[in-house]
């Protein structure tokens, strides 16, 4: 496949966005804190640094109901957009690739998405006809699970390496197991593949892995189908509530602080409505914040849970947001990060996460051959967009970060060196 490289784009005044996007790479990479603004004439009206009110003042935002939409619920029901500018509109959706079709057709104008969907969209993952997308906005970090049928209770838990003799066994059978997965590039479909590797199951030779809607993910548990599943919540404590399943994993133990879903725009869109943009994630820092709370997460439940966003029982909301969940299987955990909407500089678009995804995307063999790396993040991940947008709002960040990160099996991941990170599992289908 073809790397993607940013397409060069000129100002007015001449400033080449090659000179910007390699001081905005420099930045990520060193740490160095770096001003983009002062790089640019006062006068430069393109990108994320345009002057004035919205281009755009009526917006649809898309989301699929899970308890990480919250940002945009609250920016909407609490009046957050209206008071950056933007009268809004929310369209639930129940599956990733309506929503996808949404935001192509310009149905929709930003959306919830998990993070691997511009990802794949840079790198022909996400359908033929799909446009551009970028993320000037992290949602959420952490906030996912893996689920195990309750016929599993007492015998698996959090190591998969336990679960290694069955997946061979009814693999040989001609019966693999069955885990559901919300979308392949998505971060559902990469946390359960990470798990099952870690445990020395290959995901794509020993078991059998489905595509289904988070908020059918419970019912196709009930019907016997599946062995397991990776969702968001609030569907793995409903499966805890039914009876039907117990949480072998929260993704947060899988790697701490991980990026989730993310606020995407068409490149379109966010190049010819910067100030749209830019008003979008004012009102979000301060949902986000709110959100973060504690003193919040009863009234963050409660709304939630209303008929037009998620749909269920309050208790099931508030179950999995804080620093406690109940596993379901007899073990408890109280010392939790919880689905972060804010802290710990969540909100930042990281070029080291795109880079991550494309190192999976390559482990997997999605991606044939090595991708231009920091060339993808550098048109999918928009942090222009949000230093501008914080920079007018007076918020302060935490900027740009590409320190290496370790998951859970031990295994560093350096972003300086992904290739040689993609090569490095023992369970893999790349084609060294």
């Amino acid at each position: 496949m073809e790397a993607i490289v940013p397409r060069p784009l000129t100002s007015g005044t001449g400033v080449s966005a090659d000179r910007f996007d390699s001081a905005r790479r420099t930045a990520a990479l060193t740490g160095s804190g770096l001003d983009l603004a002062s790089l640019l004439p006062s006068e430069w009206v393109g990108g994320a640094y345009g002057s004035g009110g919205p281009e755009v003042r009526q917006l649809a935002f898309g989301f699929v109901p899970l308890t990480d939409c919250a940002p945009i619920v609250v920016a909407h029901a609490q009046g957050i957009f209206a008071k950056h500018g933007i009268t809004s509109s929310l369209g639930k959706f129940t599956s990733w690739t309506a929503l996808r079709d949404a935001l192509n057709s310009g149905a929709t104008h930003a959306a919830q998405m998990l993070f691997g969907m511009p990802v794949g969209a840079a790198v022909g993952r996400l359908g033929t006809e799909q446009k551009p997308l970028v993320i000037p906005w992290t949602l959420s970090r952490n906030g996912q699970a893996i689920t195990l049928g309750a016929k599993h209770r007492g015998r698996f838990s959090a190591d998969a390496k336990a679960l290694r003799p069955l997946a061979a066994e009814c693999r040989d059978k001609g019966r693999p197991m069955v885990f559901g997965i919300t979308l392949p590039p998505g971060t559902h479909a990469m946390w359960l593949r990470y798990w099952l590797g870690a445990g020395g199951i290959h995901p794509d030779k020993d078991v059998a892995l489905i595509t289904i809607p988070p908020p059918q993910m419970v019912a196709n548990m009930k019907t016997g189908r599946m062995d397991g599943f990776c969702v968001g919540e609030p569907w793995n404590a409903r499966a805890i509530s039914e009876e039907l399943g117990f949480t072998a994993l929260l993704s947060e133990q899988i790697w701490p602080d991980h990026p989730e879903k993310v606020l995407a725009f068409t490149e379109e869109f966010a190049e010819a409505n910067p100030n749209s943009v830019k008003a979008v994630l004012k009102a979000l820092q301060e949902a986000s914040v709110w959100c973060d709370d504690p003193a919040n997460y009863d009234a963050l439940a409660g709304l939630l849970a209303q008929p037009e966003y998620l749909n269920v029982p309050v208790a099931l909301v508030r179950a999995r947001v804080g620093t406690s969940v109940d596993f379901g299987d007899g073990r408890q955990a109280s010392d939790l990060r919880g689905v972060t909407f804010h802290a710990r500089n969540a909100n930042y678009p990281q070029a080291k996460h795109c880079v991550w995804w494309l190192s999976q995307f390559r482990r997997w063999n999605m991606l044939p051959t090595t991708p231009d790396y920091l060339g993808v993040a550098g048109r999918v991940l928009r942090p222009d967009f949000y230093e501008a947008a914080m920079k007018e709002l007076g918020a302060t960040h935490g900027g740009a970060d590409f320190a290496p990160e370790t998951l859970f099996d031990g295994r560093v991941f350096d972003p300086a060196e992904p290739e040689e990170y993609a090569a490095s599992f023992p369970v893999t289908s790349l084609r060294k």
